[in-house]
């Protein structure tokens, strides 16, 4: 059945201040700045440490602002003017090696700031963008890039230079005759005629002339189909590397379309490809000035990189009597194979150069994500030194580690590079010797460091990490050459720190469960007092007992330790309803200490309790915080480990909180909308109601960057891809099923609902209903449509999981049919 928003419940009625209990739907979707508040974000000290900027509205404005506040804490914050905010220098930028300047981009021209007299040079002033600006030959330039091509700027001199041109498309084909019947004419016609070779002559010497010229000036170097980015020059000169980078040939990408537009006419969103479509290519190019010459880098060498991934060893054809060469499984496995091997290319990050400009190091990671290497580049030789390489059956990843390069750098001493790795099942701080290849823990433990930095003063460490509990954030310092962390920050939560310039104060964004984020400022001791500088939350909000969930753990069938948060009434009835909450993205925690960014969850979720529900929020396996194991427990099988923890935790509700196992509802959105899905089809008998919320139905219409690193491609491992996608199973439902979905959601995107939709139509399935928000994309905006989605999950679990005697209003029964 397909339902769109009702009027009546679009209407968000006006609360006036301090009336917040009891908890209504219509309250708690409203618009946050209006009766929640708005916390402060992106902190940032001014470069003289006399002030911190972040942004807040405490005004309730329709969008935040910059603001300021002395970092002494004794003035109240102020609005920062337009004006004074276009003489601000940027908040990023990148510093010299003493941190006596920084160079940054503005509204696409370049600066450059000198922090001693906090005076402002301009570099460029040009209609073209200039970007990623630099310091060059060990800061006596300043770098940067336009139109795909590097410059640098002179601070004496003033003088700008280019260094680099690239041009599209293939160099000129030569003027000169190619074969034996034209040369002969051209000599003829030269010997002949006095007019034509005084001209040819002419053109020689201009010829000549503009070659010497050109020797003034860059290597015209020809992309053809390729593009370039991250150009950088070498400390010495000598050198510019660059990313080559060849896009497939137009992929289908998948159009959304808006139907509700200012236009009134219907208009397509361009969006993504799928998983399994052909992926951009990449390769590092090296223009060696000197030699007037470029290369490109190969890899051949690295070690593993001819591989094949351990999965494929399931689709690999039985031993048995040789199978003849022609026949049709031979040919599929060879294809396979083939397939594999296109799938071991490399992407190159860096390079990275010390501060000596005597070295460098690059971090190469595989297409597949299951290979990482850290390796020293010699740009002379165009040799490569493997320095670490981190292997995962499943993917790299984690806290510093990412998608990308992650968080790397070089020591003082321009000889030890450090680096974050997840080899002991934890993401910790490593270094390791360019020259001699020593490799050194910094960090150790069952927690893992979520970021890692080393300060101004090139001797101290400053980390943060879950090293008291997996759901509370510290901040940490540590010797440059490891040792005992010293915990910094004290109070149960989470910290968020920026390090003032001179490092003897620190800006702190904090929050706790039930309490939303607010800046702090503290001496940079171990367990300073914090003063607070913003109160960012309302009378309203602060009138209401936010709930405090208790963090308890529980085995899984496994034997694995989950966490979860546990939400229960205050006088609890025996044999009453509950309700497990399922957090979205997969790789991210919820289980924790903190404010939480699915605050509108954590609201609905007070407002269950006090309608008598107990609240189970768990961080399943896939979830953030918990070391690579958990990290990776969802690879080759989303549905697996991820939702028996779920059917663990209702076990746990029944056998120890004393719920009925007749009255156990489910709900989530996007990763957590899949699982409730793959919970109604393939646990009917657990769960009565879910309400899953733009969810992925299949897994092979989702994005490639994501889904491919957990369940490969589709063409490669379609094992993977039909045991975790919830349309394969949507004939196991049983219970009352609430789908709710946004209809320009550009990411999981409308079809895929649609497409679900169908399949149960065909099914014959009658206990479902589907709302539709056409305004919405993946995260919703609009108050109005918060409000009727979560109206309509509190009615499920309502009509569906409590007697007729026990509703609380918005009790009617679920409409059915389809």
């Amino acid at each position: 059945m397909l339902v769109t928003a009702e009027p009546a419940l679009a209407q968000v009625p006006v609360v006036a201040a301090g009336s917040l209990a009891p908890l209504t739907v219509e309250k708690i979707m409203r618009e946050p700045a209006q009766w929640l508040g708005t916390s402060p974000s992106n902190i940032y000290w001014a470069e003289d440490g006399r002030h911190i900027y972040f942004n807040w509205n405490p005004t309730k404005d329709r969008r935040d602002s910059l603001y300021q506040v002395a970092s002494t804490g004794t003035a109240t914050p102020r609005k920062v003017s337009a004006r004074e905010q276009r003489e601000l220098p940027a908040s990023s930028g990148v510093y010299d090696a003493a941190f006596s300047r920084k160079v940054y981009e503005r509204d696409g021209d370049i600066f450059l700031l000198d922090l001693k007299t906090q005076k402002i040079r301009r570099v460029t002033n040009t209609a073209e963008r200039e970007t990623r600006p630099a310091f060059a030959l060990l800061g006596k330039l300043v770098s940067y890039v336009r139109a795909q091509n590097l410059y640098t700027w002179d601070p004496v001199t003033g003088e700008t230079t280019q260094r680099t041109d690239f041009r599209k498309g293939s160099k000129p084909a030569s003027t000169s005759p190619t074969d034996k019947a034209e040369r002969y004419l051209r000599a003829q016609q030269l010997a002949l005629f006095e007019v034509v070779r005084l001209r040819d002559q002419d053109r020689q010497a201009q010829e000549r002339q503009q070659r010497v010229l050109s020797k003034l000036r860059p290597k015209a170097i020809y992309l053809g189909q390729q593009s370039v980015e991250n150009l950088q020059f070498s400390p010495d000169g000598r050198y510019v590397t660059y990313t080559l980078m060849q896009e497939p040939a137009a992929a289908k990408v998948a159009l959304v379309p808006s139907f509700v537009t200012a236009s009134g006419f219907t208009e397509d969103i361009s969006s993504r490809p799928k998983v399994g479509s052909p992926q951009t290519a990449y390769e590092l190019g090296i223009y060696d000035i000197a030699r007037d010459t470029t290369f490109v880098l190969g890899y051949s060498e690295l070690k593993g990189l001819d591989e094949q991934p351990a999965y494929r060893k399931e689709y690999q054809l039985p031993a048995k009597a040789p199978v003849p060469a022609d026949s049709t499984e031979a040919k599929a496995a060879s294809k396979a194979k083939k397939t594999v091997a296109e799938l071991r290319r490399v992407q190159p990050f860096g390079p990275y150069w010390s501060a000596d400009g005597q070295r460098a190091f690059l971090v190469m990671r595989t297409a597949d994500n299951k290979d990482r290497w850290i390796v020293g580049l010699d740009p002379a030789t165009q040799k490569i030194k493997m320095l670490d390489r981190q292997h995962d059956d499943a993917w790299i990843s984690g806290p510093g580690i990412g998608n990308g390069p992650g968080s790397v750098g070089w020591l003082p001493d321009s000889r030890r590079v450090w680096f974050q790795s997840e080899e002991t099942g934890y993401s910790h701080l490593y270094t390791v010797d360019a020259a001699s290849g020593e490799k050194k823990a910094l960090t150790s433990g069952k927690f893992e460091i979520q970021s890692a930095q080393l300060g101004r003063d090139h001797k101290t460490w400053y980390l943060i990490a879950n090293a008291t509990h997996p759901g509370e954030r510290h901040f940490y310092q540590m010797p440059l050459n490891g040792g005992t962390l010293q915990q910094m920050t004290s109070r149960p939560g989470a910290h968020e720190v920026e390090v003032s310039p001179d490092g003897r104060t620190l800006a702190v964004r904090y929050s706790y469960t039930n309490k939303p984020w607010e800046l702090y400022v503290m001496d940079n001791k171990p367990k300073a007092k914090m003063r607070q500088l913003t109160h960012s939350t309302t009378p309203e909000f602060e009138s209401y007992s936010w709930r405090d969930p208790e963090i308890i753990t529980f085995k899984a069938r496994d034997g694995a330790d989950v966490y979860a948060r546990l939400y229960r009434p205050a006088t609890p009835v025996a044999q009453g309803p509950a309700v497990i909450f399922v957090h979205g993205s997969g790789y991210v925690q919820n289980a924790h200490k903190w404010w939480s960014s699915y605050f509108h969850e954590y609201l609905f979720n007070n407002l269950l309790v006090e309608k008598g529900y107990t609240v189970l929020d768990i961080d399943y396996r896939g979830s953030a915080g918990y070391g690579r194991d958990v990290r990776t427990g969802i690879y080759r099988y989303m549905g697996g480990k991820d939702l028996t923890d779920q059917v663990d935790g209702a076990k746990l509700l029944t056998e120890k909180y004393g719920i009925s196992p007749q009255r156990l509802g489910i709900y989530g959105g996007s990763y957590g909308g899949f699982i409730t899905l793959m919970a109604m089809f393939t646990q009917p008998d657990v769960f009565r109601a879910g309400g899953a919320l733009r969810s992925v139905t299949d897994w092979a219409h989702y994005n490639h960057g994501y889904t491919d690193n957990i369940l490969n491609e589709p063409y490669n491992d379609s094992i993977a891809y039909a045991r975790s996608s919830p349309i394969n199973y949507a004939s196991g439902l049983k219970g009352a099923l609430l789908m709710c979905h946004g209809m320009v959601d550009t990411n999981v995107q409308f079809q895929d609902i649609v497409r679900l939709s169908q399949r149960l139509i065909e099914l014959k399935k009658e206990n479902w209903e589907l709302a539709v928000y056409p305004v919405e994309d993946h995260g919703f905006i609009e108050p109005s449509s918060w409000t009727d989605e979560y109206k309509r999950i509190l009615k499920l679990f309502e009509t569906n999981l409590k007697p007729v005697g026990e509703r609380t209003g918005n009790g009617q029964p679920t409409s059915t049919g389809q």
